[in-house]
Protein backbone atom coordinates (compact mmCIF):
# COMPACT_ATOMS: atom_id res chain seq x y z
CA UNK A 1 0.00 0.00 0.00
CA UNK A 2 1.24 3.63 -0.70
CA UNK A 3 2.82 5.22 2.45
CA UNK A 4 4.36 1.85 3.54
CA UNK A 5 2.40 0.28 5.20
CA UNK A 6 1.12 -3.59 4.57
CA UNK A 7 -2.83 -4.38 4.88
CA UNK A 8 -3.90 -7.13 6.63
CA UNK A 9 -7.71 -8.14 7.09
CA UNK A 10 -9.17 -10.08 10.44
CA UNK A 11 -13.07 -10.18 11.36
CA UNK A 12 -14.10 -7.79 8.51
CA UNK A 13 -11.59 -5.33 9.61
CA UNK A 14 -8.90 -3.87 7.86
CA UNK A 15 -5.50 -3.43 9.52
CA UNK A 16 -2.64 -1.62 8.48
CA UNK A 17 1.24 -2.74 9.55
CA UNK A 18 4.20 -0.83 9.54
CA UNK A 19 7.63 -2.40 7.97
CA UNK A 20 5.51 -6.00 7.17
CA UNK A 21 6.34 -7.73 3.79
CA UNK A 22 3.78 -9.76 1.92
CA UNK A 23 4.34 -12.80 3.49
CA UNK A 24 4.89 -11.85 6.76
CA UNK A 25 2.88 -13.73 9.69
CA UNK A 26 3.16 -11.57 12.71
CA UNK A 27 0.88 -11.03 16.20
CA UNK A 28 -0.27 -7.22 15.86
CA UNK A 29 -2.23 -4.97 18.26
CA UNK A 30 -4.73 -2.07 17.53
CA UNK A 31 -3.40 1.55 18.23
CA UNK A 32 -5.92 3.40 16.60
CA UNK A 33 -8.74 3.52 14.51
CA UNK A 34 -10.01 5.82 11.68
CA UNK A 35 -12.45 5.77 9.32
CA UNK A 36 -11.68 2.88 6.92
CA UNK A 37 -8.73 1.16 8.43
CA UNK A 38 -7.40 0.40 11.76
CA UNK A 39 -3.52 1.45 12.49
CA UNK A 40 -1.88 -1.70 14.06
CA UNK A 41 1.34 -2.38 16.19
CA UNK A 42 3.68 -4.99 15.51
CA UNK A 43 4.23 -7.38 18.72
CA UNK A 44 6.17 -9.92 16.87
CA UNK A 45 7.02 -11.50 13.56
CA UNK A 46 6.06 -15.31 14.19
CA UNK A 47 7.00 -16.31 10.78
CA UNK A 48 9.07 -14.60 8.30
CA UNK A 49 8.17 -14.07 4.60
CA UNK A 50 10.70 -15.52 2.31
CA UNK A 51 11.35 -12.39 0.90
CA UNK A 52 12.16 -10.56 4.24
CA UNK A 53 15.64 -9.42 4.13
CA UNK A 54 18.18 -7.55 7.35
CA UNK A 55 17.58 -4.13 7.10
CA UNK A 56 21.59 -2.18 6.58
CA UNK A 57 20.61 0.24 9.11
CA UNK A 58 20.36 -0.90 12.88
CA UNK A 59 17.98 1.99 13.54
CA UNK A 60 15.54 0.90 11.11
CA UNK A 61 12.74 -0.75 13.25
CA UNK A 62 12.32 2.89 15.11
CA UNK A 63 13.29 5.56 12.47
CA UNK A 64 10.59 7.02 10.34
CA UNK A 65 12.76 7.89 7.27
CA UNK A 66 12.38 4.75 5.82
CA UNK A 67 9.95 1.84 5.14
CA UNK A 68 11.16 -0.65 2.94
CA UNK A 69 15.13 -1.46 3.72
CA UNK A 70 13.08 -5.02 5.11
CA UNK A 71 12.91 -5.73 1.30
CA UNK A 72 15.48 -6.76 -1.16
CA UNK A 73 15.76 -3.99 -3.29
CA UNK A 74 14.61 -5.53 -6.65
CA UNK A 75 10.88 -6.48 -4.62
CA UNK A 76 11.09 -2.71 -3.37
CA UNK A 77 10.71 -2.08 -7.27
CA UNK A 78 8.76 -4.72 -7.79
CA UNK A 79 5.91 -3.59 -5.08
CA UNK A 80 6.76 0.28 -6.42
CA UNK A 81 5.24 -0.90 -9.91
CA UNK A 82 2.15 -2.82 -8.36
CA UNK A 83 1.48 -0.14 -6.18
CA UNK A 84 1.55 2.72 -9.51
CA UNK A 85 -1.10 0.21 -11.22
CA UNK A 86 -3.42 -0.33 -8.25
CA UNK A 87 -3.78 3.22 -8.17
CA UNK A 88 -4.76 3.38 -11.61
CA UNK A 89 -6.85 0.56 -11.41
CA UNK A 90 -8.95 2.23 -8.69
CA UNK A 91 -8.92 5.41 -10.30
CA UNK A 92 -10.76 3.23 -13.60
CA UNK A 93 -8.06 5.08 -15.74
CA UNK A 94 -6.31 2.72 -18.63
CA UNK A 95 -2.38 2.38 -18.33
CA UNK A 96 -1.69 -0.13 -21.03
CA UNK A 97 2.07 0.23 -20.97
CA UNK A 98 4.62 -1.71 -19.37
CA UNK A 99 6.18 0.50 -16.43
CA UNK A 100 9.85 0.75 -17.28
CA UNK A 101 12.29 1.35 -14.32
CA UNK A 102 15.27 3.45 -13.79
CA UNK A 103 17.28 2.86 -10.55
CA UNK A 104 20.85 3.43 -9.05
CA UNK A 105 22.35 2.58 -5.90
CA UNK A 106 20.02 1.76 -3.17
CA UNK A 107 22.07 3.31 -0.46
CA UNK A 108 24.52 6.26 0.14
CA UNK A 109 22.45 7.95 -2.82
CA UNK A 110 20.98 11.30 -0.37
CA UNK A 111 22.18 14.53 -1.15
CA UNK A 112 20.22 16.45 1.05
CA UNK A 113 18.78 15.27 4.51
CA UNK A 114 17.12 16.86 7.66
CA UNK A 115 18.35 16.08 10.94
CA UNK A 116 16.43 16.88 14.31
CA UNK A 117 18.16 17.93 17.54
CA UNK A 118 17.32 17.44 21.01
CA UNK A 119 18.88 17.24 24.54
CA UNK A 120 22.39 16.93 23.04
CA UNK A 121 21.25 14.27 20.52
CA UNK A 122 20.94 14.23 17.08
CA UNK A 123 18.84 11.90 14.73
CA UNK A 124 15.50 11.62 13.14
CA UNK A 125 11.57 11.21 14.53
CA UNK A 126 9.86 8.13 15.35
CA UNK A 127 7.17 7.22 12.58
CA UNK A 128 4.00 9.65 13.70
CA UNK A 129 5.85 11.08 16.58
CA UNK A 130 7.94 14.04 17.50
CA UNK A 131 10.30 11.70 19.56
CA UNK A 132 14.14 11.55 18.38
CA UNK A 133 15.79 8.42 17.12
CA UNK A 134 19.69 9.27 17.94
CA UNK A 135 21.65 7.81 14.85
CA UNK A 136 25.21 7.49 14.53
CA UNK A 137 24.97 6.82 10.53
CA UNK A 138 22.69 7.01 7.69
CA UNK A 139 23.16 4.46 5.62
CA UNK A 140 21.08 6.33 3.00
CA UNK A 141 22.88 9.38 3.07
CA UNK A 142 25.93 10.17 1.06
CA UNK A 143 29.61 10.03 2.57
CA UNK A 144 29.87 13.21 3.08
CA UNK A 145 26.87 13.86 4.84
CA UNK A 146 27.89 11.43 7.34
CA UNK A 147 30.61 12.96 7.91
CA UNK A 148 28.81 15.91 9.12
CA UNK A 149 26.74 13.64 11.54
CA UNK A 150 29.48 12.72 13.06
CA UNK A 151 30.59 16.25 13.76
CA UNK A 152 27.00 17.21 14.84
CA UNK A 153 26.91 14.55 17.36
CA UNK A 154 30.15 15.37 18.79
CA UNK A 155 29.21 19.28 19.00
CA UNK A 156 25.27 18.79 19.73
CA UNK A 157 26.71 18.24 23.32
CA UNK A 158 28.79 21.23 23.73
CA UNK A 159 27.75 24.24 25.91
CA UNK A 160 28.26 25.88 22.91
CA UNK A 161 25.63 24.46 20.80
CA UNK A 162 22.52 26.40 20.38
CA UNK A 163 20.09 24.23 22.63
CA UNK A 164 16.82 25.88 20.73
CA UNK A 165 17.97 24.76 17.24
CA UNK A 166 15.46 21.81 16.34
CA UNK A 167 16.49 20.39 13.06
CA UNK A 168 18.95 21.55 10.15
CA UNK A 169 19.35 20.26 7.03
CA UNK A 170 22.73 18.88 5.27
CA UNK A 171 22.93 19.45 1.55
CA UNK A 172 26.18 18.58 -0.57
CA UNK A 173 28.01 18.10 -3.31
CA UNK A 174 29.84 15.93 -1.61
CA UNK A 175 32.97 18.37 -1.22
CA UNK A 176 31.28 21.46 -0.25
CA UNK A 177 28.50 21.66 2.52
CA UNK A 178 25.12 23.79 2.53
CA UNK A 179 23.47 23.97 6.09
CA UNK A 180 20.07 25.39 6.15
CA UNK A 181 18.11 26.24 9.59
CA UNK A 182 14.62 24.46 9.28
CA UNK A 183 13.46 24.82 12.53
CA UNK A 184 14.66 26.94 15.17
CA UNK A 185 13.01 28.93 18.64
CA UNK A 186 15.75 31.67 17.92
CA UNK A 187 17.78 32.83 15.39
CA UNK A 188 21.04 31.12 14.70
CA UNK A 189 24.59 33.69 14.75
CA UNK A 190 27.13 33.57 12.34
CA UNK A 191 29.70 32.35 14.96
CA UNK A 192 27.56 29.05 14.72
CA UNK A 193 28.13 28.60 10.97
CA UNK A 194 31.51 29.43 11.67
CA UNK A 195 32.26 26.80 14.27
CA UNK A 196 30.79 24.33 11.73
CA UNK A 197 33.04 25.59 8.90
CA UNK A 198 35.86 25.12 11.32
CA UNK A 199 34.94 21.42 12.39
CA UNK A 200 33.41 20.26 8.55
CA UNK A 201 35.90 21.20 5.47
CA UNK A 202 34.04 22.09 2.99
CA UNK A 203 30.95 23.97 4.70
CA UNK A 204 29.98 27.19 3.05
CA UNK A 205 27.65 30.21 3.45
CA UNK A 206 25.47 30.88 0.31
CA UNK A 207 25.08 28.87 -2.73
CA UNK A 208 26.97 25.75 -3.69
CA UNK A 209 27.75 24.14 -6.96
CA UNK A 210 26.48 20.97 -8.15
CA UNK A 211 27.45 18.98 -11.26
CA UNK A 212 24.34 17.65 -12.99
CA UNK A 213 23.28 16.67 -16.64
CA UNK A 214 26.31 18.16 -18.16
CA UNK A 215 26.33 21.41 -16.27
CA UNK A 216 27.36 23.07 -12.78
CA UNK A 217 24.34 24.07 -11.22
CA UNK A 218 24.32 27.44 -9.01
CA UNK A 219 21.99 25.98 -6.16
CA UNK A 220 21.14 28.42 -3.11
CA UNK A 221 19.66 27.94 0.35
CA UNK A 222 15.80 27.26 -0.13
CA UNK A 223 16.48 26.18 -3.80
CA UNK A 224 15.21 22.95 -4.60
CA UNK A 225 17.47 20.16 -6.22
CA UNK A 226 17.13 16.49 -6.96
CA UNK A 227 17.84 14.20 -3.94
CA UNK A 228 19.20 11.68 -5.45
CA UNK A 229 22.83 11.83 -5.84
CA UNK A 230 23.13 8.90 -8.70
CA UNK A 231 20.23 9.96 -10.71
CA UNK A 232 20.49 13.45 -11.47
CA UNK A 233 21.40 12.86 -15.11
CA UNK A 234 19.46 10.15 -15.97
CA UNK A 235 16.59 12.33 -14.82
CA UNK A 236 17.15 14.76 -16.32
CA UNK A 237 18.08 13.16 -19.50
CA UNK A 238 14.71 11.30 -19.15
CA UNK A 239 12.59 14.28 -18.86
CA UNK A 240 14.24 16.23 -21.93
CA UNK A 241 14.93 12.95 -24.40
CA UNK A 242 13.92 13.45 -27.92
CA UNK A 243 12.21 16.71 -27.55
CA UNK A 244 12.48 19.67 -30.59
CA UNK A 245 10.26 22.36 -31.69
CA UNK A 246 9.43 25.70 -31.72
CA UNK A 247 8.48 26.85 -27.85
CA UNK A 248 8.81 24.56 -24.92
CA UNK A 249 6.94 25.87 -21.76
CA UNK A 250 9.06 24.00 -18.47
CA UNK A 251 6.55 24.49 -15.37
CA UNK A 252 8.09 24.68 -11.59
CA UNK A 253 11.66 25.03 -13.47
CA UNK A 254 13.56 25.22 -10.24
CA UNK A 255 17.76 26.12 -10.94
CA UNK A 256 17.11 25.28 -14.35
CA UNK A 257 17.37 21.20 -14.76
CA UNK A 258 15.05 20.86 -17.39
CA UNK A 259 15.60 24.37 -18.61
CA UNK A 260 18.78 24.64 -19.95
CA UNK A 261 18.85 21.41 -21.70
CA UNK A 262 15.78 22.28 -23.82
CA UNK A 263 17.66 25.19 -25.12
CA UNK A 264 19.86 23.30 -27.21
CA UNK A 265 16.93 21.72 -28.91
CA UNK A 266 13.96 24.27 -29.09
CA UNK A 267 14.28 27.96 -30.24
CA UNK A 268 12.17 29.42 -26.95
CA UNK A 269 12.12 27.87 -23.34
CA UNK A 270 9.50 29.86 -20.92
CA UNK A 271 10.69 28.87 -17.73
CA UNK A 272 8.05 28.85 -15.14
CA UNK A 273 8.85 28.99 -11.31
CA UNK A 274 7.64 31.24 -8.70
CA UNK A 275 10.39 31.03 -6.33
CA UNK A 276 12.19 34.07 -5.93
CA UNK A 277 15.56 32.34 -4.56
CA UNK A 278 15.76 29.26 -7.81
CA UNK A 279 14.67 32.54 -10.29
CA UNK A 280 17.79 34.10 -9.61
CA UNK A 281 19.69 31.00 -9.57
CA UNK A 282 17.98 30.20 -13.18
CA UNK A 283 19.04 33.10 -14.36
CA UNK A 284 22.78 32.86 -12.93
CA UNK A 285 23.08 29.17 -14.22
CA UNK A 286 21.53 30.97 -17.76
CA UNK A 287 24.00 33.67 -17.60
CA UNK A 288 26.81 31.18 -16.83
CA UNK A 289 26.46 28.93 -19.74
CA UNK A 290 25.19 32.24 -22.47
CA UNK A 291 22.52 30.92 -22.74
CA UNK A 292 20.25 33.52 -24.21
CA UNK A 293 16.98 31.46 -25.20
CA UNK A 294 15.10 31.17 -21.93
CA UNK A 295 12.72 33.33 -21.02
CA UNK A 296 11.99 33.43 -17.34
CA UNK A 297 8.83 34.23 -15.72
CA UNK A 298 8.75 34.58 -11.87
CA UNK A 299 5.15 33.92 -11.21
CA UNK A 300 2.58 31.56 -10.02
CA UNK A 301 1.95 28.43 -12.41
CA UNK A 302 -2.14 28.13 -12.15
CA UNK A 303 -2.07 32.21 -12.71
CA UNK A 304 0.45 32.05 -15.41
CA UNK A 305 -1.79 29.06 -17.08
CA UNK A 306 -4.59 30.60 -16.67
CA UNK A 307 -3.35 33.61 -19.00
CA UNK A 308 -1.66 31.76 -21.41
CA UNK A 309 -2.96 32.12 -24.75
CA UNK A 310 -0.65 30.17 -27.07
CA UNK A 311 -0.10 26.59 -27.05
CA UNK A 312 3.60 25.21 -26.41
CA UNK A 313 4.71 22.36 -28.97
CA UNK A 314 5.56 20.68 -25.61
CA UNK A 315 4.59 21.39 -22.07
CA UNK A 316 6.93 19.82 -19.04
CA UNK A 317 5.60 20.15 -15.42
CA UNK A 318 7.40 18.83 -12.07
CA UNK A 319 5.27 20.26 -9.32
CA UNK A 320 5.83 19.32 -6.02
CA UNK A 321 4.34 16.26 -4.33
CA UNK A 322 0.68 18.28 -3.83
CA UNK A 323 0.75 17.60 -7.51
CA UNK A 324 -0.95 20.02 -10.17
CA UNK A 325 -3.66 20.69 -8.61
CA UNK A 326 -7.34 21.09 -9.56
CA UNK A 327 -6.45 24.69 -11.28
CA UNK A 328 -3.20 23.85 -13.50
CA UNK A 329 -4.44 20.45 -14.41
CA UNK A 330 -7.50 22.01 -15.97
CA UNK A 331 -5.54 24.68 -17.89
CA UNK A 332 -3.41 22.60 -19.15
CA UNK A 333 -6.33 20.57 -20.61
CA UNK A 334 -7.75 23.96 -22.19
CA UNK A 335 -4.57 24.32 -23.73
CA UNK A 336 -4.20 21.31 -25.20
CA UNK A 337 0.04 20.78 -26.32
CA UNK A 338 0.45 18.25 -28.31
CA UNK A 339 2.39 16.79 -25.93
CA UNK A 340 2.97 16.70 -22.07
CA UNK A 341 5.46 15.24 -19.72
CA UNK A 342 4.54 15.40 -16.33
CA UNK A 343 7.59 14.83 -13.28
CA UNK A 344 5.75 13.54 -9.94
CA UNK A 345 6.95 12.23 -6.21
CA UNK A 346 3.62 11.57 -5.51
CA UNK A 347 1.46 8.86 -7.30
CA UNK A 348 -1.80 9.28 -5.64
CA UNK A 349 -1.72 13.16 -7.12
CA UNK A 350 -0.58 12.18 -9.70
CA UNK A 351 -3.25 10.05 -10.69
CA UNK A 352 -5.51 12.72 -9.28
CA UNK A 353 -3.70 15.33 -12.16
CA UNK A 354 -4.07 12.27 -15.10
CA UNK A 355 -7.38 11.80 -14.61
CA UNK A 356 -8.60 15.53 -15.43
CA UNK A 357 -5.74 14.89 -18.46
CA UNK A 358 -7.00 11.84 -19.54
CA UNK A 359 -10.73 12.72 -19.98
CA UNK A 360 -9.85 15.89 -22.10
CA UNK A 361 -8.09 13.37 -24.70
CA UNK A 362 -4.79 12.86 -23.32
CA UNK A 363 -3.23 8.77 -23.16
CA UNK A 364 -0.17 7.93 -21.46
CA UNK A 365 2.86 6.94 -24.33
CA UNK A 366 4.95 6.03 -21.20
CA UNK A 367 5.34 5.86 -17.76
CA UNK A 368 8.73 5.03 -15.81
CA UNK A 369 9.65 4.83 -12.52
CA UNK A 370 12.60 6.49 -11.70
CA UNK A 371 13.66 5.26 -8.03
CA UNK A 372 15.07 8.47 -6.53
CA UNK A 373 14.00 7.50 -2.71
CA UNK A 374 15.32 3.96 -2.56
CA UNK A 375 14.33 2.42 0.97
CA UNK A 376 11.41 3.99 1.27
CA UNK A 377 7.64 4.31 0.01
CA UNK A 378 8.00 7.15 -2.03
CA UNK A 379 7.74 7.20 -5.60
CA UNK A 380 9.49 9.48 -8.52
CA UNK A 381 7.47 8.75 -11.88
CA UNK A 382 8.02 10.40 -15.54
CA UNK A 383 5.07 10.14 -17.24
CA UNK A 384 4.77 11.13 -21.25
CA UNK A 385 1.24 11.87 -22.68
CA UNK A 386 0.40 12.55 -25.91
CA UNK A 387 -3.33 14.00 -27.13
CA UNK A 388 -5.39 11.81 -29.20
Amino acid sequence: MYGGAGLARHEGRVYLLPKVVPGDLVEASAKKSKSNFIDARVDQIVEASPDRVEPPCRHFEKCGGCQYQQLSYEHQLHWKREILRELFDRAKLKLDREIQTISGEPLGYRNRTQFHFHDGKVGFLEVASHKLVPVDQCPVSSPKINEVLGVLNLIAKDHRFPKFLKSLEVFTNETDVQLNVVDTNAPIAKHFFDWMEHEVPGVKSGAITYPGAGYDWKVSYRSFFQVNRFLVDALADLTVRNLSGSHVLDLYAGVGLFSLPLAKTFERVTAVESGKVAMFDLQANSKTYKVENVRIAQANVDAFLTDLTEKPDVIIADPPRSGLGKVAAEQLARIQSPELRLVSCDPSTLVRDLAVLMAAGYHVDEMVLIDLFPQTFHLETVTKLRLG
